[in-house]
This record gives C-alpha cells, sequence and structure tokens, in this order.
C-alpha cells in the first residue's frame, strides 16, 4: 500500500510555469506506474499524463504535449509534474495516482489516489 501527498499548486499567471510534487510513503513507490490526473470545476476526472516505474516510458494527453513533463525519482519516493507555458483551461484539481500492473490512461484502474491540490492560472 502506498499513500500519496500532491503539493506545489497555486496561482499563476498565463504564460506561467509550476512544478507539482507527489510525495509517496512506504517503500513500494519504484513498484508502480504512476500518473497525473485533473479535475476542473464541472467536468469529469481527465488523465494528464503517465510514467512507467522506471521513468523509461511516458505518455501525455495532447493538449499538453511539449508543455508539461513528468518525472519521478525512486530514491526520494516522488512523482513531479513540470508545467511550463501555463493556460488558464490548465486550471483543476491535479491528482497523483499509482497502478499496480502498468501505465494507463484510465482512472478506473489506478489503486492509490493523493487529496489534490489546486492549480488555478488567471488570464
Amino acid at each position: 500500500q502506498v499513500q500519496l501527498v500532491e503539493s506545489g499548486g497555486g496561482l499563476v499567471q498565463a504564460g506561467g510555469s509550476l512544478r507539482l510534487s507527489c510525495a509517496a510513503s512506504g517503500r513500494t513507490f519504484s513498484r508502480y506506474a504512476m500518473g497525473w490526473f485533473r479535475q476542473a470545476p464541472g467536468k469529469e476526472r481527465e488523465f494528464v499524463a503517465a510514467i512507467t516505474w522506471n521513468g523509461g516510458t511516458t505518455y501525455y494527453v495532447d493538449s499538453v504535449k511539449g508543455r508539461f513533463t513528468i518525472s519521478r525519482d525512486n530514491a526520494k519516493n516522488t512523482l513531479y509534474l513540470q508545467m511550463n507555458s501555463l493556460k488558464p483551461e490548465d486550471t483543476a484539481v491535479y491528482y497523483c495516482a499509482a497502478d499496480t500492473n502498468g501505465l494507463t490512461v484510465r482512472a478506473d484502474e489506478y489503486d492509490y489516489w493523493g487529496q489534490g491540490t489546486q492549480v488555478t492560472v488567471s488570464s
């Protein structure tokens, strides 16, 4: 089992940058594929990015390609999401999640979730 805690959210102007972190408890972090999701008010939770257990493969939703970078440091039990060139439509609560079965874009296949961190991008 793993517990996840996100941090790094905040208010930023359009065009700015933020780096989200997701700290994982336990010694099994490196066994999990990890993902970032987001949910805007009145909308369903949306896949953003995912990374395999060793960081060797990453995958992004088209709307963030070239702007966001997912990475992980297994020695620090931490997942990251570097977000550049932010847009107002990136405003959402961002969640990290862990999956025991490998990289996937489907939220219902992730086993553990953090509580979320708010990202607000002003125009």
